[in-house]
């Protein structure tokens, strides 16, 4: 006859952990796990958006960039927010995959084997896509194609992504069937590379501002960063984070491509990929559950 172990009650254990991380404390140990005084979202849906070559003093505060300072004050605004390196290719790899892949230019075509964060979420259950303007079919894998860029997609340096590598025409306008993770990346006249900052500006509040809002109603995230600064400012860049769990305001935690990287991982309960697990995660601008 089979038998059956009676588990303890929820509560039960729930208490013995408390007591447990209790004791430890006493002891001055504080195991990783105590992060959980300030818990991470789990977003529905997190949709990153990466603008080109712009230091933070020329986008805060900036008059030819009204939608994105708007944008900020519904959000939390990072103000000690860096590139990882120069040019543009590696900082595109640190963020998607935890590592500049030893990637020191923008030379094209890149072929990459290992993790990143497509295949990690695929693995555990859940989704992405990336969607670039002017990229004119799925999987595409040219270097260009009229303002398109493959420096700036770096899904596609991932044979294995193919189907996961879409035209911005395939971006879903029911938010609700975006997937778990999406990479919108501008063409190089729309994200402030050959355009100008006005230009990437209207773009961004032609093409964002619903997300932006259905973010801020929905369990949703919206992320919009720089790849890099224009060498003026220490590759300071703007970052700024806006949905519904987040606190509006201003971070001054130090945070760069690997540290959204691994918040966006621990999130998900993903592995933490490259140089991304050495940063703390984003961890104090997220509001009270509750």
């Amino acid at each position: 006859m089979m038998t059956f172990t009676q588990r303890p009650s929820t509560s039960l254990r729930a208490n013995g952990f408390c007591t447990a991380l209790l004791a430890l404390a006493m002891l001055g140990f504080v195991p990783a796990a105590s992060a959980a005084a300030h818990p991470l979202p789990r977003p529905d849906h997190i949709v990153i958006v990466i603008e080109e070559n712009k230091p933070f003093s020329k986008i805060i505060g900036n008059a030819d960039a009204p939608f994105i300072n708007a944008l900020a004050q519904r959000g939390v605004l990072f103000t000690n927010s860096f590139g990882v390196t120069h040019p543009s290719q590696p900082n595109y790899l640190a963020l998607f995959s935890g590592s500049t892949r030893g990637v020191r230019d923008d030379a094209c075509p890149l072929e990459m084997q290992g993790e990143n964060l497509a295949s990690a979420l695929i693995a555990h259950g859940l989704s992405f896509a990336t969607y670039s303007e002017s990229m004119p079919q799925a999987g595409f894998t040219e270097c260009s194609n009229d303002a398109y860029m493959r420096k700036h997609n770096p899904a596609a340096d991932w044979q294995e992504l193919a189907a996961f590598n879409q035209p911005f025409s395939a971006f879903p306008q029911d938010f609700s069937k975006l997937p778990t993770v999406s990479l919108l990346v501008p063409d190089q006249r729309n994200d402030m590379h050959d355009g100008s900052i006005a230009q990437g500006d209207a773009w961004l509040a032609q093409n964002i501002e619903r997300y932006a809002q259905w973010a801020l109603a929905h369990n949703s995230l919206l992320i919009v960063t720089w790849d890099e600064d224009d060498n003026s400012e220490g590759n300071r860049i703007a970052t700024l984070f806006v949905g519904a769990t987040v606190q509006p305001g201003k971070s001054a935690q130090r945070i760069n491509h690997y540290t959204v990287l691994r918040t966006i991982s621990a999130m998900y309960g993903l592995p933490l990929m490259g140089k991304s697990a050495g940063e703390k995660m984003i961890a104090d601008v997220w509001k009270t559950p509750g």
